[in-house]
């Protein structure tokens, strides 16, 4: 259940915190007080759409914040989950679920479970289709649920055989187009005859054969610059000092190094001249050498990052073929054990879907006889059971709520329900039914008194108060016999404060509870109207 709801920055909410009762909550006030605010702002925070406009003028963020007491709940602490939504002019949402930041997704898909609202801005489980077979399986009760147990066991070992024969290529068409794939990799690899390294050494040669020209002609230019002109400099040198080398010992000292730089010139040039014996350029070399490398690359692109990859590849290939050719047996039996299962989940389906279909004729007589109640007398509720073809997770059958307001038209989905009150309606009447099994906790009625008074709105309140005993229900209302049936009745006004509309909300007692229904009732609080509020609080009050 809700127990605090804090809204700030909405419309002509400025700061406003209700703390909210189990059972059912009525809301009430003047119009254009913030009554629809107050359920927009639910709306909000269940993950709703949001409008800029809907900030307070002259405030850049608004937010709206919920205290939840679901005990049971794996995201409570103490059975407390704040639940929170800011949203800022720019259109930047910071949603929080105790504390920890979500996507408005996230707080949608977690809100949806606990808040049905139903109104202008609906955010309910009833439209959920996917829901309807389960909502239908939970009125059966016991009588469906033993069948639809065994079903699902048998279902999930369906699934996993089915599985275990698609990777094992049980069908033999799949199977032999997977070993022609397996095959033409396997010998494409193995045709190639690679070996470890080659890559990096035909790269090397590559490059070389690659600058072959411009390595010959500057060792080229080194050679004939040291037998040249550098030798012959040196050489002219050594006889200069030869000269004098007996003048001073520092002259024959540099005698001794100018030829040992002599020696080693002539060591380097031999080297470089052996060099130039390296260099050549075979052009069908190198075209061997680039096919080879495509070769190499275009395996790398489909099989690995480099060779011993694509070895290893070829190595799990070898075992996946031999793999696959061993297969026939296995597969054999796991066909006769999905065989086997099939006949039985058949058999469920079958009793299940009888089950639906009698049962459903049972739930819309209910739910049809709680929509003539409410004064929608040609309405008429269908919760059609559909046979499907495969099987699923509901069986071979589905359920789906249809609804057909007037004589003469057609079923609709209850998403196609334009009117907002017909909607509520129509959603009270369900809810009505399906109370005790709804595992939705909180439930918001916004407009179901359009269009409605006498007797169904009495009904309406009756069937709020029902609904109540096992749900939180929150209904902003403008009807003295249904507000009479509150639990716990709301006033919301507004005040004008520095030139500025604030809404407030205040918990009536029951005194001031009396006085708000004689207000409803007959515009203003007179003796003749608080006598008839009495007489409607004291015949609808349980």
């Amino acid at each position: 259940m809700i127990t605090t709801l804090h809204i700030k920055n909405i419309g002509i909410i400025d700061d406003l915190i209700i703390d909210l009762n189990k059972g059912l909550n009525v809301l009430t006030g003047e119009t254009g007080a913030g009554k629809t605010l107050i359920v927009d702002s639910l709306n909000i925070i269940a993950g709703g759409r949001f409008s800029k406009d809907m900030i307070r003028k002259g405030q850049n963020v608004s937010f709206v914040e919920l205290c939840l007491y679901l005990p049971n709940n794996p995201n409570a602490i103490d059975g407390n989950i704040i639940v929170s939504r800011e949203i800022n002019n720019s259109g930047k949402n910071l949603c929080k679920i105790n504390g920890r930041l979500v996507t408005v997704n996230e707080l949608k898909s977690f809100m949806k479970n606990i808040i049905d609202i139903h109104g202008q801005n609906d955010n309910q489980t009833l439209m959920d289709t996917e829901k309807h077979t389960k909502y239908l399986d939970k009125f059966i009760g016991d009588e469906i649920l033993a069948e639809y147990n065994n079903y699902i066991n048998l279902y999930k070992q369906y699934k996993e055989l089915n599985e275990k024969l698609k990777a094992n290529y049980g069908d033999d068409r799949e199977k032999q187009r997977k070993l022609d794939l397996l095959e033409y990799q396997y010998k494409e690899i193995k045709c190639a005859s690679l070996k470890i390294g080659e890559d990096e050494k035909l790269e090397e040669k590559r490059k070389i054969i690659m600058n072959s020209e411009k390595v010959a002609q500057s060792l080229n230019t080194v050679v004939n610059n040291l037998e040249g002109t550098a030798i012959d400099v040196i050489n002219d040198s050594i006889k200069a000092l030869e000269k004098i080398e007996d003048v001073d010992s520092k002259y024959e000292q540099k005698l001794i190094e100018l030829k040992n730089i002599y020696y080693e010139v002539q060591e380097l040039s031999r080297d470089i001249c052996d060099m130039q014996g390296d260099t050549y350029f075979d052009e069908q070399e190198r075209d061997d050498i680039e096919t080879r490398l495509d070769t190499i690359y275009s395996l790398k692109r489909k099989y690995g990052n480099t060779i011993e990859e694509i070895l290893q590849y070829k190595d799990d290939l070898e075992s996946e073929i031999n793999r696959i050719e061993n297969l026939d047996e296995e597969n054999k039996k796991i066909k006769c054990q999905i065989e086997e299962i099939t006949n039985k989940m058949n058999n469920l389906c079958e009793k299940i879907t009888i089950l639906r279909k009698e049962k459903a004729i049972e739930l819309n007589d209910l739910i049809n006889n709680e929509l003539s109640q409410l004064e929608m007398k040609n309405a008429k509720f269908n919760a059609k059971v559909i046979e499907d073809n495969e099987f699923n997770i509901n069986g071979k059958s589905h359920v789906e709520f249809l609804i057909r307001t007037n004589i003469g038209e057609e079923e609709k989905k209850l998403n196609k329900i334009a009117s907002g009150g017909e909607m509520s309606r129509i959603m009270l009447a369900i809810k009505t039914v399906l109370s005790n099994i709804d595992e939705v906790p909180v439930l918001i009625f916004d407009e179901i008194d359009t269009g409605i008074s006498g007797k169904a709105a009495n009904s309406v309140g009756i069937k709020l108060r029902k609904i109540a005993k096992n749900h939180q229900v929150l209904i902003v209302t403008h009807l003295a016999t249904i507000a009479a049936k509150g639990e716990h009745n709301y006033y919301i006004y507004k005040e004008v404060n520095d030139n500025k509309t604030n809404t407030k909300i205040k918990l009536l007692n029951e005194e001031e509870t009396i006085k708000e229904i004689a207000r409803i009732a007959s515009g203003e609080v007179t003796q003749v109207a608080i006598s008839h509020a009495k007489e409607l609080r004291n015949k609808y009050v349980a």
